[in-house]
């Protein structure tokens, strides 16, 4: 599109951030917190820090159905259903209506989604790990897709800044696949949890241990943010923590970037464009439809950052069409929404454990356990059956039998059911690298379009033949580890499902070192229109088995750094 078509009135900024989850809430504050004047547009509504989180507080006997799912929500969210929680009143208010939000699935695809402010950092499950050159280098030497144009040593930096800022717990290993991080005083392992990881350590000989879940919550001191204290073991997390000690964008990243005052938040801001000028050789703006209003506005800047999520940045580029870019912005390679990726789970092995029935634990601890990948890293630990690896998590814990049984919750019956808790149970759950392959896409269908006129998504993408291998292994191992730690009724489980129910989708706009074969460089910038960046998980050129919004925040940091630099120095 040519500029002399655009509303010569439109509001000039520095800089553009579409999104305002984990990556948007990171390019706002480091944006703004270089002197650059930045709008920051969410296409769902406000959300304000404690004020707006309306189940934080609640118990389930506060809430119709018990905080169970009524037939209304399922009606409704059928597809964010699927998930579990997103459809349960304690949450639904934070998660898309299917029926306003449409999908389509040649293949089966669980799009999880939050379209607010905070987005997906709200209810996000906090585990924070970091990638390591293990997985920076494996598609380079497997030849497999493109190689990453970065390695460990140029992320490690950016690491380190994230962490310090939002807080992480958990525990140093010295691990080569899961390197050290600036971490809190971690949380602790309960009795059963801490058995277990004694037998795996006595049993096992291929490096396999157990370790808590690195968190993204505070467990000493005080963070930036909106008063952001210490984790007071609710559990509540994902209804919003009034605490602040779970990291969010609205806690925490949109604050401080508010108190530069070089922010501009604006809500209900639908985009759905970047406008290239042909003559400049760049992007100008973006096109935005007001959700509530329908009036489309254009926003201009000198740099655009798009953290939309995977899937919904690849929308704005596909739709972003031009002379130059007739196929997206930044499309060249065709690389752009396909390579989906998001980690397989549902897979492990449950159990239950005697001997510890004098043994109790206190408070709800928000993480659980974590044994890091032990699988594909040379020498006894290599498999032929298949390519990475994959870790676990899960946890060890003990109900009443008196949430279970109707019949005990009332009277006498009540009162002695509430001193015997009841058995304890372990679960192990694995999750595992997906490979990127070119065959598994996003498209837009022009035919199918939502009520703002815009075109609905499509997925075709499944998981692949490296994956199912690798699922009868996180299966065997689960159950190995368990018997040897002596425990009752050992079961493993497979529940083979759909891309997506991991909600770690990334990899539509990969980065990569030649423009023939991604979308982005190293630095997160689209190749041929470098003042445009991603940096939600789109840019990923492999899955790792690390959850992976560490690594976003980390990325975008750096990227957003590097949009300051070069603006300084009139390159972009």
């Amino acid at each position: 599109m040519n500029s002399n078509n655009l509303n010569t009135n439109a509001e000039e900024y520095d800089a553009i951030v579409v999104g305002t989850g984990i990556s948007g809430g990171w390019a706002a504050k480091e944006l703004c917190e270089s002197g650059l004047k930045t709008i920051v547009l969410e296409r769902g509504r406000m959300v304000k820090h404690i004020e707006d989180y309306p189940t934080a507080n609640l118990d389930p006997w506060d809430m119709s159905n018990g905080g169970a799912p009524t037939k209304e929500i399922i009606a409704r969210k059928p597809k964010q259903n699927r998930a579990g929680f997103p459809a349960s009143p304690v949450y639904e208010h934070f998660f898309v209506d299917d029926i306003k939000h449409p999908y389509n699935e040649v293949k089966r695809f669980d799009w999880i989604r939050g379209y607010h402010v905070g987005g997906r950092s709200l209810m996000w499950g906090a585990q924070s790990y970091r990638l390591s050159d293990i997985d920076f280098e494996a598609n380079k030497k497997e030849s497999i897709a493109v190689d990453w144009p970065v390695r460990y040593k140029d992320i490690e930096p950016w690491y380190d800044h994230v962490e310090e800022f939002i807080g992480v717990s958990g525990e140093n290993l010295g691990l080569k696949q899961l390197p050290d991080q600036k971490l809190l005083k971690p949380m602790n392992l309960n009795c059963v949890e801490e058995h277990l990881k004694n037998r795996i350590a006595e049993t096992f000989n291929d490096d396999r241990l157990l370790t808590i879940g690195r968190t993204a919550h505070i467990t000493e001191g005080t963070k930036p943010g909106m008063g952001r204290s210490t984790c007071q073991y609710r559990n509540r997390c994902a209804r919003g923590c009034p605490f602040g000690a779970y990291f969010s964008s609205n806690s925490s990243t949109l604050p401080t970037a508010e108190a530069t005052g070089n922010m501009t938040l604006r809500p209900n801001s639908i985009v759905h464009e970047v406008i290239y000028d042909n003559t400049k050789k760049k992007a100008i703006g973006v096109k935005v439809i007001d959700a509530e209003t329908k009036e489309t506005i254009v926003y201009k800047a000198k740099v655009i950052f798009l953290c939309a999520s995977a899937i919904a940045s690849a929308s704005i580029l596909l739709q972003s069409k031009s002379e130059r870019f007739p196929n997206g912005l930044g499309n060249d390679s065709g690389e752009l929404g396909h390579n989906i990726m998001d980690h397989h789970f549902h897979v492990g092995a449950t159990a239950k454990a005697d001997g510890f029935e004098d043994k109790y634990t206190k408070g709800k601890r928000a993480t659980g356990i974590y044994i890091p990948r032990f699988r594909n890293l040379g020498g006894k630990t290599d498999c032929k059956d298949f390519k990475r690896g994959y870790g676990y998590q899960g946890g060890a814990s003990r109900k009443s039998i008196s949430e279970l049984v109707p019949e005990l919750k009332y009277g006498p019956a009540l009162k002695e059911a509430i001193l015997k808790p009841g058995e304890w149970n372990i679960t192990l759950t694995a999750f595992g690298e997906t490979l990127p392959d070119h065959n598994n896409k996003m498209y837009m269908d022009y035919d199918k379009l939502d009520q703002w006129g815009l075109p609905t998504v499509t997925f075709d993408a499944k998981f692949g033949e490296n994956e199912l291998a690798m699922r009868k292994d996180m299966k065997e191992q689960a159950v190995k580890m368990l018997e040897a730690a002596g425990f009752r009724d050992v079961k493993g489980y497979d529940k083979t499902d759909g891309m997506g129910l991991g909600i770690h989708e990334m990899g539509t706009a990969r980065m990569g070192r030649n423009p023939k074969t991604s979308v982005l460089n190293k630095y997160n910038q689209i190749h041929a229109c470098t003042n445009v960046y991603v940096t939600d998980g789109s840019f990923m050129a492999s899955s790792a088995c690390q959850n992976p919004s560490l690594s976003y925040m980390a990325f975008t940091a750096r990227a957003a750094n590097h949009a300051a630099e070069q603006l300084k120095e009139n390159n972009l």
